[in-house]
């Protein structure tokens, strides 16, 4: 698994300079409440590409070991997620609700991008 581990970790990189360009839109724009929607909805789907790494990882333990497979978490993922839009539906002054959606996109724009980057962008080694 050391390829999912390098993959997870390059997203991670990634998702973190985005969160970094949102803070710093967060502290010197007008558009507080947007930025501060980008930063929670990606906060959070950086989370659950973290959790859904984690359980991928375990889950290839478990299948090599021979041991018994629960799951990767869908639930948990989703209630994480509902949670966030709960919290944005709940203080609408902080937190603008589209931001937080597309924040959660916000993984699976990255995973894409990254995809075909490295498919098409990156030479091949022989």
């Amino acid at each position: 698994m050391p390829e999912l581990q390098q993959l997870f970790y390059r997203h991670c990189k990634y998702i973190l300079y985005l969160l970094s360009i949102y803070v710093l839109g967060w502290g010197f724009t007008e558009y507080k409440s947007v930025f501060l929607g980008l930063i929670l909805g990606t906060s959070v789907s950086l989370f659950n590409h973290w959790y859904l790494a984690r359980k991928t990882n375990r889950l290839g333990e478990a299948v090599t070991s021979g041991k018994r497979v629960y799951g990767i978490g869908t639930l948990a993922r989703m209630a994480i997620v509902i949670l966030a839009v709960y919290i944005a539906g709940k203080f609408p002054q902080y937190f603008h609700l589209v931001s937080v959606i597309i924040g959660v996109m916000t993984v699976y724009a990255v995973v894409i991008i990254d995809f075909f980057y490295q498919k098409t962008m990156k030479p091949r080694n022989k």
